[in-house]
């Protein structure tokens, strides 16, 4: 390559840049056919696949209740909000392919370990209770860190959110109505639902939003600082639009006067209104008690991929027909032209 040949590249790739940032700058959303940095594609590859993962595996510990629900109401309200959490994968799943990554290649990565979704599924469904726990408390906690997204810089990832957003909004009322319909019944059913909370509130503080923006001290620290400048990195990019910390607070402002409104107790001594600041404080989240959570190798962990991969396994036989009816039909196609 020529001295020349090089420079017209920089300056090829220069003009690139400021026309993208230019585009970040005017709130103009960066469409598939756009330049854009290979970084802005990774970070974005990266938050898709996981949060489509998310989607797909989180639909386990509900989906587990499906014949256990207690009535045929709440068994086809718990089966549409499952068959909900497939579609808003489908979704995301297809935003990803806008940046040229394969559907097959992402549940692959997947199902080999090399991408992760959030470790809050990692947690079981104990009771009837956990289906209403985990639509109020982890749904309501995605609505709150999603309903950004609606705004994020990239075009198809926006658009898709949209619709989940709406959906999770359902979702949170569900879970609402139903412990609310646990909390007004017997003595039995309300010891249930704070049994529920008690063990779905803080994996939905901590794990749906993600480490502080800060730690003090040690290994943690340094973890916080690299996750804050990449979320620094995302914020610039128009992919978030706020921090981890800032999301969890308005997680905590919601979720404590309807918590107060069922009569429920959430495990947290350290709650209380902050009249100077004007949200409600709450205590630290202890970290090391989710680091096992956060691993790959727990027991929970390794039961939901393989859940995963028998379910991809045992439906190849209808992704198999598919593209063959697919391919007749384009067969018969040409024949009629």
């Amino acid at each position: 390559m020529t001295v020349e040949t090089a420079e017209t590249i920089t300056d090829s790739e220069a003009a690139l840049t400021a026309h993208f940032e230019a585009l970040l700058r005017a709130g103009e959303t960066v469409e598939p056919r756009d330049w854009m940095p290979d970084g802005y594609r990774r970070m974005l590859l990266r938050q898709i696949a996981q949060h489509a993962h998310s989607e797909i595996i989180g639909m386990q510990p509900e989906g587990s209740w499906l014949t256990r629900a207690p009535s045929l109401h709440r068994k086809s309200v718990l089966l549409a909000k499952v068959q909900d959490e497939a579609g808003h994968g489908l979704y995301l799943y297809a935003a990803a392919e806008t940046l040229g990554a394969d559907r097959a290649d992402l549940l692959d990565a997947l199902h080999q370990g090399r991408q992760r979704y959030a470790a809050t599924f990692n947690h079981p469904a104990l009771t009837w209770a956990d289906t209403g726990a985990i639509a109020w408390l982890t749904d309501g906690a995605a609505v709150v860190n999603q309903a950004p997204l609606t705004r994020t810089s990239y075009g198809p990832y926006a658009r898709a959110m949209r619709r989940v957003c709406q959906e999770e909004a359902f979702h949170v009322r569900q879970g609402y109505d139903l412990m609310k319909a646990l909390c007004e019944g017997t003595p039995a059913q309300r010891e249930m639902a704070q049994d529920a909370v008690d063990r779905w509130w803080l994996p939905a503080v901590a794990l749906m939003f993600g480490p502080p923006d800060t730690l003090a001290g040690g290994a943690d620290a340094r973890t916080a600082a690299l996750g804050a400048q990449v979320s620094r990195q995302a914020i610039a990019w128009g992919i978030k639009r706020h921090t981890n910390d800032e999301l969890r607070q308005r997680f905590v402002d919601h979720c404590v006067p309807q918590a107060h409104s069922l009569g429920l107790t959430l495990p947290d001594p350290g709650i209380r209104w902050n009249e100077e600041r004007g949200h409600y404080d709450f205590g630290p989240v202890d970290w090391e008690t989710y680091r096992g959570a956060l691993a790959d190798d727990s027991h929970t962990a390794r039961r939901r991929v393989a859940h995963r991969v028998a379910a991809h396994q045992d439906g190849a036989w209808v992704r198999e027909a598919a593209a063959a009816y697919a391919a007749r039909a384009g067969e018969t196609a040409e024949d009629a032209l």
